[in-house]
């Protein structure tokens, strides 16, 4: 470039900035490709035909997402109670109701959202079905820990939870032989219309290219600043 003349102070400003702008853009163009393999294995869990009820945490991690049938009798009396942001924002909650096998293992089911004005049973007594019932839904496996210092620890005390804590959701139910798993019951109707099933979230974001963009973007315009600003001798 004529009359391009780099200074020291500049030079040593902007090669880390391009460096690290570029590597930026490397690595969200990796998320990518995670990004879409994972939205392409979910996919064709979601799509698949059920599968048996994994026996082990391990087994369920490898199905999570996967259609399955479960059978047995809710323990209506001992739901427990999700915070959750219904259809337009409504304030409520999602209803994980245990459901006792006939093998005597119990699995909580996400039954679906009811609205903060629906969360006394006795208002939606048709919901709570007596005997036997059979469940489809989509297997779902809770986080080992709390997902982030941002989520409110969990009230057991009030029946108010925030996160699936499957040990002390269990202990608070005063239930014992507790499946490592939940499953999220499809959206068929329930009798009375509450809970509303089919709460399970499917869609993905998908950001990364976006981003991979915009971070060699800033790496060019820096660049192109740094050139632009070193033509000509030296100034004052």
């Amino acid at each position: 470039m004529s009359g391009f003349r780099p200074r020291l102070v500049p030079t040593l400003l902007t090669i880390p900035v391009v460096l690290v702008c570029a590597a930026l853009g490397g690595w969200q163009l990796q998320r990518l490709e995670w990004k879409r393999a994972l939205i392409a294995q979910r996919e064709a869990a979601v799509t698949g035909a059920p599968v048996a009820l994994p026996q082990t945490f391990a087994d369920a991690r490898a199905l999570e997402f996967h259609a399955v049938v479960d059978e047995g009798v809710f323990l209506n009396d001992k739901e427990i109670f999700l915070g959750a942001i219904g259809p337009k924002g409504a304030a409520g909650f999602h209803v994980l109701t245990p459901l006792r096998e006939k093998d005597g293992r119990v699995v909580f089911i996400n039954r679906g959202f009811v609205p903060t004005d629906l969360k006394d049973p006795a208002k939606r007594a048709a919901g709570q079905p007596a005997g036997s019932v059979r469940v489809a839904g989509l297997l779902r496996v809770p986080p080992d820990a709390k997902p982030g210092w941002f989520v409110p620890d969990n009230r057991a005390d009030i029946n108010y939870w925030f996160w699936v804590d499957l040990p002390a959701i269990g202990a608070a139910a005063g239930l014992s032989d507790v499946a490592p798993f939940t499953i999220d019951a499809d959206a068929t109707p329930n009798p009375g219309g509450s809970p509303k099933g089919g709460v399970t979230p499917l869609v993905l974001p998908n950001d990364h290219l976006q981003y991979a963009i915009t971070w060699f973007s800033l790496a060019v315009a820096a660049l192109v600043i740094y050139l632009l600003s070193q033509r000509g001798g030296p100034r004052e």
